[in-house]
């Protein structure tokens, strides 16, 4: 790229520096954005202890296969022999166990190097399972499958088949946990071994159990079907061997507001707002009020807005009624505003000049631009080496310096503007 002449920055150093002095009150803000915090759970000892071994287990298949398997099985053998149990081995493999960002994995291995330093060169033949080993039986962080607990207990259901299939036993394989059957939606119980609510045995063996759905409002039912119902869910009632729905609206079930009305739903109800017109009410709309708010009157069935205007209800001198819905407001008549609490006319002003509203500091905000804009247009003409532009440049410099150091500059300028 060929070098940029000279010429061309002072233009732009000038365009600049007049727009600078053209805004006196810039002020540089830098906006801060706060960091991010995303949510952290932080995982049981026992998970992070079994993410290590796996990784353990992976690094010892990538180091047999990254130096291994060129064809020469003799000599590979030969020298697998000494690899495979060696330091060497071992090192390479716990470098790559963690990765960077996994805090806990990395906190996890430097308390337990030395127990798996041990493993490696001592255990590995007696032991063979590196996670029973260190995890449950070294660190006592995890329970074989299907218990928990400091104790390693029994799940519900059995260690052979926990919450019976049917749901998961809160902290199994680890040293925490209640042991608390979390069933699958249909099925309930301690060990998640009967049917929930709303479901039914459709089939049960010695070893399975099928919960099928009951017909919709029933709570425990024989079947399917809606004839089937035993008991029903709340906000029905069993007639006949079938749930129908309880009107709480016509019962003394529902409890609404003084100013709400009761509509029935299908197993419950709502209480909804009266309209404004109603105190107290028996339904929606202004013909359902047991008595009209204020500002509202009886005409027929229904509580209407009552009309103040009608009557003369301003009593200050240029005012007017405006009705609005349940009440009233007194206004200024067109032609007058409020001003310390009466009404009076409005002065229509005089026309004046386009800069008659600008305040002092937005004119000299506008003089100063205005200053730099002509800066910037004759500094670009005269780094063309044109003399006559040059010599404006220069004049026209010294002129603004002129009227920056008077006194006088800023009404001049001012008068100039508005056409004084």
């Amino acid at each position: 790229m060929a070098p940029r002449s000279s010429r061309g920055i002072a233009p732009a150093l000038l365009c600049g520096l007049s727009l600078f002095l053209g805004f006196p009150g810039l002020v540089w803000v830098q906006i801060s954005v706060p960091p991010q915090s995303s949510p952290h759970t932080e995982a049981h000892p026992c998970h992070t202890c079994r993410g290590l071994v796996d990784s353990f287990n992976k690094g010892l298949e990538r180091t047999i296969r990254d130096n291994f398997g060129g064809g020469n099985t003799a000599w590979e053998e030969e020298k697998l022999s000494k690899y495979k149990d060696s330091e060497t081995r071992l090192v390479e493999v716990l470098e790559g166990v963690c990765s960077k960002s996994d805090f806990e994995c990395h906190r996890l291995l430097e308390l337990s190097e030395e127990l798996v330093e041990s493993w490696w060169f001592h255990k590995q033949q007696e032991a063979p399972d590196l996670f029973q080993w260190l995890c449950s039986d070294s660190l006592k962080l995890c329970c074989p499958s299907g218990t928990f607990g400091p104790s390693c207990l029994p799940c519900p259901g059995g260690a052979e088949r926990p919450c019976g299939g049917y749901g998961h036993c809160e902290g199994e394989g680890t040293r925490g946990g209640s042991g608390h059957c979390d069933c699958q939606a249909g099925y309930g119980g301690e060990a998640c071994g009967q049917c929930g609510l709303g479901y039914f045995e459709a089939e049960r063996n010695a070893s399975h159990l099928v919960c099928s759905a009951c017909f919709g409002p029933c709570a425990r039912c024989s079947g399917p079907e809606e004839s089937h119902c035993l008991q029903c869910k709340k906000g029905w009632a069993l007639h006949h061997l079938k749930c129908v729905d309880i009107d709480e609206c016509g019962t003394e079930r529902a409890s609404c507001g003084a100013d709400q009305f009761c509509v029935n739903t299908e197993g419950s109800y709502e209480c909804r707002d009266c309209a404004k017109a109603c105190l107290g009410c028996m339904g929606a709309g202004p013909g359902r009020c047991k008595k009209c708010s204020p500002g509202y009157q009886q005409v027929g069935s229904k509580c209407l807005d009552v009309d103040e205007c009608e009557t003369a209800v301003c009593p200050g001198e240029n005012q007017q009624c405006e009705n609005t819905e349940g009440s009233y407001r007194c206004v200024c008549a067109d032609g007058y505003k409020q001003m310390e609490g009466i009404c009076v006319k409005e002065q229509i002003p005089e026309s004046a000049g386009f800069f008659s509203e600008m305040t002092e500091d937005e004119l000299v905000v506008l003089q100063q631009m205005f200053f730099g804009v002509i800066i910037c247009a004759l500094a670009t003409l005269a780094a063309k080496g044109d003399l006559v532009f040059t010599a404006i440049f220069i004049g026209a410099v010294a002129a603004m310096t002129g009227y920056w150091l008077s006194e006088r500059s800023d009404r001049v300028l001012e008068g100039f503007i508005k056409g004084r």
